[in-house]
């Protein structure tokens, strides 16, 4: 049981906060004076008690879901850690997440990999031995009609997207209801407050679903299962490596979400087809965000 009962937007992103975007002036295509937003992007330094982890480019808000998520998805926090203080000062850019556990990463942080995450995306060598250990909930199942709804809930959704672009979103959700919703300039920093949210906050994974923006790529793959949740869905489209990885690690990867369409790349035994198409609509261009032509083609 969760500590306490989630409901829709338990979080949500606040596109009317001053501190995440800024009116810059300029002109369009016609020569034509504008006014429009753009995302604000800051660097947030990260400390484990005494020792100075990564600094992350981030819009700012949720310092501690960001700090206590990225230490927690790079093997440097366990789940049974005690964290007895996490304290964010905002004129320094710096966030220290304190630990009953004495903690020395010094060799660990010698072993970054890089990947494909925009932002300095990086995971560590000991995630993929953790990786190949990794246990699912074989009963999750997904049904088309909770994508059809969440689609329309997180694409109508107040958001920094919808104001200024040039920005991920991740969701934590449970069937059909979009719980917890952030957003980044690096999608790797919105998964990490996902997260984070749910170290904190003791919240069970194995009935959730993960919404991103992003591509489904070996990252993303490994960080959601890393968290324990059974099902991975986008509307972009999925790279070979992180398809194989959710193949081998029995995730349900859903790609190529816009409208009606989708596309069920690995677990498709856990999908569920109970939506009336016909009552489905396509995708409003106003909420389409950019694709490739091999997307749009499906």
């Amino acid at each position: 049981m969760e500590p306490f009962q989630l409901k829709e937007y338990t979080v949500q992103p606040n596109p009317d906060d001053p501190a995440l975007s800024t009116p810059v002036r300029g002109r369009d295509q016609d020569g034509e004076e504008i006014e429009t937003s753009v995302v604000t992007e800051r660097p947030l330094t990260l400390f484990l008690n005494s020792q100075e982890i990564v600094t992350m480019m981030t819009i700012g808000d949720h310092p501690d879901l960001l700090a206590a998520g990225y230490l927690f998805n790079q093997n440097m926090l366990r789940a049974d850690d005690v964290i007895t203080a996490i304290e964010h000062d905002d004129d320094l850019d710096v966030v220290v997440v304190r630990t009953q556990r004495e903690t020395d990463y010094e060799e660990k942080l010698k072993k970054k990999v890089q990947t494909s995450g925009c932002a300095q995306g990086t995971v560590f060598g000991d995630l993929m031995e953790e990786f190949e250990d990794a246990k699912l909930n074989p009963q999750a199942r997904v049904h088309t009609s909770w994508l059809y709804a969440l689609q329309k809930k997180i694409n109508t959704a107040p958001s920094l997207y919808l104001k200024a672009g040039a920005i991920h979103g991740c969701v934590l959700c449970k069937e059909d209801k979009p719980l917890i919703y952030v957003e980044d300039v690096g999608r790797h920093n919105a998964v990490d407050k996902i997260a984070g949210y749910m170290l904190l906050n003791n919240i069970p994974a194995d009935d959730k679903s993960f919404y991103t923006t992003g591509r489904l790529t070996s990252e993303m793959v490994i960080k959601t299962v890393k968290m324990g949740i059974p099902v991975l869905l986008s509307r972009s489209g999925f790279t070979a490596w992180g398809v194989d990885l959710a193949n081998q690690a029995g995730l349900t990867l859903i790609g190529r979400m816009r409208g009606k369409r989708f596309v069920v790349l690995a677990g498709q035994e856990r999908v569920i087809y109970d939506a009336d198409l016909t009552n489905i609509e396509d995708e409003p261009s106003k909420h389409a965000r950019k694709s490739s032509q091999a997307e749009e083609a499906v």
